[in-house]
């Protein structure tokens, strides 16, 4: 599978349309211009990037030369498709002065899924497959997502709708000044500095670290061999069953399907459980939501900015990891095996056995 190639050059950095995932207060504009405002007006991420075709593109080398546009959909999302229309014509009219470039998030997605989906809608313009990190680097949220920067390098908008702010943001962007195209060794959010480390997988040790759920407990990945429990690490999305099911039907069953099955065995003296849930569409308020929802029981924590499934390289939901009592990660469980409805039973009896 092809996914984004990054090489860190430098420092880093709907109106109308039907209802997205959200089920909170914001709507997509306000959590997409939310998680921007951090990122107004300074230097973009000077990255070279791969599309699913092989195109190399060096982000860096634009700057300073024309503006960049660049968009992070999903082939599952409502509101990307009905906005494709508009992305197209902006591709297709840009000139000399703009590069226009689409970045699917990576997020139960497949590259082959993106190449019918251009094929069915006739789009054009590159496309790159994300593992996470330029979602990281862009605080994206929400799908779609709209990043505009200017010919100077820094980034000059940030939203989720294509309307006449966007519009205006894409010919601001083409005239502003091209000097001062640079980047701050100091900002903290330069990826060049702080790489993402080794994938952790079937056989490494859970890391050294505590997450914080949102009844404020404190998690622990290490607990140490005295706690003689399984640790199950759930990676969710509180959208998914709902949202998916007329756009991903078969993954929302998934979804409903091992929920069901982690709250069938959450009452297991050996295991202790902890859901993660994805940043994409998701809040606090709706992670709250979706425990009340379905009367979830097991502890939950927000991954807001995708470090915790970056660091599991978790893509896709629903996925399952066991690890031992010493902390080693022993099984993983994803996608399609949530169809079995022993499978999560199954996976922690063969941890037990193996522990």
């Amino acid at each position: 599978m092809n996914r984004v190639k990054i090489w860190y050059c430098g420092a880093l950095l709907c109106g109308s349309f039907l209802a997205a995932p959200a089920v909170a207060n914001l709507d997509g504009q306000q959590r997409a211009q939310a998680a921007g405002r951090a990122l107004m007006g300074e230097p973009a991420p000077r990255l070279l990037l791969e599309t699913i075709d092989g195109q190399a593109i060096d982000l860096g080398a634009l700057y300073g030369k024309k503006a960049v546009y660049l968009k992070f959909w999903a082939t599952w999302c409502v509101p990307c498709r009905q906005q494709m229309p508009h992305f197209q014509h902006v591709y297709a009219t840009a000139g000399s002065d703009l590069a226009v470039i689409a970045i699917d998030v990576g997020f139960n997605d497949s590259v082959d899924a993106i190449r019918a989906y251009r094929k069915r809608l006739g789009i054009t313009m590159p496309i790159v497959f994300d593992d996470g990190r330029l979602g990281a680097a862009f605080h994206v949220r929400v799908t779609p997502t709209h990043i505009v920067i200017g010919r100077d390098g820094r980034i000059r908008y940030v939203g989720h709708l294509a309307d006449a702010q966007l519009d205006a943001a894409l010919l601001a962007a083409r005239s502003s000044a091209s000097a001062g195209a640079r980047t701050s060794s100091r900002d903290v959010r330069n990826p060049a500095a702080n790489p993402d480390p080794p994938a952790i997988g079937v056989g490494d040790p859970l890391p050294k670290r505590s997450l914080r759920t949102i009844d404020g407990r404190r998690f622990d990945f290490e607990r140490g061999k005295a706690s003689q429990k399984l640790t199950a690490l759930v990676f969710l999305s509180p959208w998914c069953e709902s949202y998916l099911a007329t756009t991903r039907p078969e993954v929302a069953a998934n979804c409903r399907n091992m929920r069901a099955q982690f709250t069938a065995l959450d009452n297991d003296a050996h295991v202790r459980w902890l859901g993660i849930a994805s940043g994409l569409w998701a809040n606090a308020e709706d992670l709250e939501d979706y425990r009340k929802q379905y009367q979830v029981t097991i502890p939950l924590t927000l991954d807001a900015s995708g470090e915790v499934f970056r660091a599991f390289r978790v893509n896709d939901v629903p996925t399952v990891l066991i690890a031992g009592a010493d902390g080693r990660i022993l099984r993983r469980l994803e996608g399609n095996a949530a169809q079995d409805p022993t499978a999560l039973r199954k996976a922690i009896g063969a941890a037990t056995a193996a522990d």
